[in-house]
């Protein structure tokens, strides 16, 4: 069958063998040619094929419920459920999501792209069921290092306290984003690797197959001697003991084993884990080769970007104070930290797919007195706000916060627009939060910060270029800096890369007569008293910013310019804070949603023309 030619699931149950073969080989190189075009997750998904086709063909989704831990893992399961038409529109604004989408299909349970959850998902749907003697099964796909999160053994744990009747499959590819971290990923490698199995194994099946005269029985004995030595020589005792039965490891890449595996699984009354071992990049040598550029979407460290800033800046900051660590959870390539670790590879500590740890553990690094650097993208400061606040932020520690990807992301969508950033620290008393608007402005920040151990700092930038401008365009310590002196009449204040949407709406409106005042604050917490003082003078004061525009850079302003007291001579100004409206946002380009929301030249342009009457 061709792929153009299937229509649903249901379709795979009567297809042979070599059909399989042949679709799974059609499945590879669809997914190749379109990410070619539109960017995306390659190396997980070529790696998931022959699985999705075994999970598709021995359960019958969507009444079987099948979640999808890091749903970027998702792309063969959306073209086996009817979406080969639209998967040519793959993360194009308007058009299909690079994740589950619960919009798009049925088969979407779950939209979930943040890692290790899967499992609490799995056993919250699957108590509900239970309470309607509803029989359906719950499978959940959980891998691609998701299972170094903390929460992924939360959810295991409960699982195997309630007995419940789900299906965990472990899709074990040996790799996360980086190299896979923890005591679970390294006994899931010694499984791989164990010479005494694998020597045995070998020798039993050659020796089984000089006894021709055996035939079938031959076959039964060699699936049940694997099933024994699986049983002697694995250590299946970290899941049986949280009373997950557990079997594997199996080939995920040959179909029929993996439909036996996962049918007999779900014959337990029980949870059960069906370990399956793949292989990245399966089918495509420059995804199995490269363990960086294509086992997913990081396009890496563009030249002249903030991140590169950042990169310069730590190792250069590393080199004289020998106490400066880096932390990061499992992204050291996207978040710039790869040159820091081949220079430094005993200060640089990968934790996976732990954002809680990472940041309570820098905060015991720093009582211990190194001075830790947590590099992490904006959307996954949220997953550890409760560390950030009252471990690092009630101790007062001198962690530094990076946070890559801040503000509107664009095609990874609302799981990854890092809009919450602002809001979140901006609540962390003592917190200092820094937004720099150009390559410089970022490593004149960073040096500023390792000057300085009065409690914790976050810098945060955006996946856009960054500007590049002269040394004597950049501010000094926690001062904003006026790029503009205007009339009188409206002040717009910029924050970070929104200094240029600033700066282009004050051409416009000067066309109009308007002279307007252009701050960059720079410094997002604590606001910057001189830029206040000018901004009360102004008849309009006009905040920007790529976060959520309640409670953030522009709530502050204005709350500080209404604290202020009254005067007859200068009367406290209008305040209009710009900023993305508080809503799960697409994706699509950035530049492209941000004008959407108003959020460029001519958008902050047309609200100023409109507040000014």
């Amino acid at each position: 069958m061709r792929l153009d030619a299937l229509r649903s699931p249901a379709d795979l149950r009567d297809l042979g063998p070599e059909e399989l073969a042949a679709l799974a080989t059609e499945l590879r190189q669809r997914i190749i040619d379109t990410v070619d075009r539109t960017g995306g997750h390659l190396g997980s998904n070529l790696g998931a094929v022959e699985l999705t086709l075994a999970l598709h063909r021995v359960f019958d989704s969507p009444r079987d419920a099948i979640l999808f831990d890091t749903g970027h893992q998702t792309y063969v399961h959306k073209l086996l459920t009817g979406r080969v038409a639209e998967f040519d529109g793959l993360r194009q604004a308007g058009q299909m999501s690079g994740y589950a989408s619960r919009d798009e299909s049925a088969h979407d349970w779950i939209e979930n792209s943040h890692a290790s959850t899967v499992l609490s998902y799995a056993h919250g749907l699957a108590t509900a069921r239970a309470t309607t003697s509803d029989r359906r099964r719950v499978v959940a796909v959980i891998g691609d290092g998701s299972m170094t999160g903390g929460m992924a053994f939360e959810g295991l744990n409960n699982l195997g306290h309630s007995g419940l009747p789900v299906t965990v499959v472990l899709n074990d590819n040996g790799r996360s984003y980086a190299p896979t971290v923890g005591r679970l990923s390294e006994s899931l490698i010694r499984i791989r690797s164990n010479p005494t199995y694998m020597r045995r194994q070998r020798h039993l099946e050659d020796l089984a197959e000089r006894l021709p005269w055996v035939g079938e029985l031959v076959e039964r004995g060699i699936s049940a001697t694997k099933a024994a030595l699986r049983d002697m020589f694995e250590p299946t005792a970290f899941f049986e003991a949280l009373g997950v039965h557990y079997l594997g490891p199996f080939d995920g890449h040959d179909i029929a084993e993996v439909e036996d595996a996962l049918t007999n699984a779900a014959e337990f009354d029980g949870p059960v884990v069906v370990h399956v071992l793949t292989q990245k990049g399966r089918g495509h040598a420059p995804a199995e080769q490269d363990p960086i550029k294509h086992m997913h979407d990081t396009g890496g460290v563009k030249p002249g970007s903030y991140t590169e800033a950042f990169t310069e800046s730590l190792l250069k900051a590393a080199e004289s104070h020998p106490e400066v660590v880096a932390i990061t959870a499992a992204m050291p390539d996207s978040t710039g930290l790869l040159p820091f670790r081949d220079r430094f590879p005993d200060r640089c500590f990968d934790v996976g797919i732990a954002e809680q740890h990472a940041v309570t553990a820098a905060a015991g690094m720093a009582m211990g007195g190194l001075r830790p650097v947590i590099a992490l993208y904006a959307t996954f400061l949220s997953r550890a706000f409760d560390q950030t606040n009252l471990d690092v932020g009630l101790h007062g520690l001198p962690v530094v916060f990076c946070l890559d990807r801040a503000g509107i992301t664009g095609d990874d969508g609302p799981s990854h627009h890092g809009v919450l950033d602002m809001v979140l620290l901006s609540r962390v008393p003592g917190m200092t939060v820094l937004a720099p608007s150009s390559y410089q402005e970022l490593q004149q920040m960073f040096e500023d910060t390792m000057a300085s151990t009065d409690g914790p700092v976050a810098i945060r930038w955006s996946k856009t270029p960054a500007p590049h401008v002269g040394w004597d365009e950049v501010g000094r310590g926690l001062a904003a800096r006026r790029v503009r002196a205007g009339d009188g009449q409206v002040c717009l204040l910029g924050a970070g890369k929104m200094l240029a949407a600033a700066l282009a709406a004050a051409d416009e409106l000067a066309a109009d007569g308007i002279e307007a005042t252009v701050w960059d604050p720079r410094c997002i917490r604590p606001l910057d008293d001189t830029m206040l003082d000018n901004a009360a003078e102004h008849r309009l004061v006009v905040t920007i910013e790529d976060g959520f525009r309640e409670g953030g850079f522009g709530t502050g302003v204005l709350d500080a310019l209404a604290a202020r007291p009254p005067r007859a001579e200068a009367p406290m100004p209008r305040v209009s804070v710009l900023g993305v409206p508080v809503a799960h946002h697409a994706h699509g380009p950035a530049d492209a949603l941000l004008a959407s929301f108003g959020l460029d030249g001519p958008g902050v342009a047309a609200s100023v023309r409109f507040r000014l009457g």
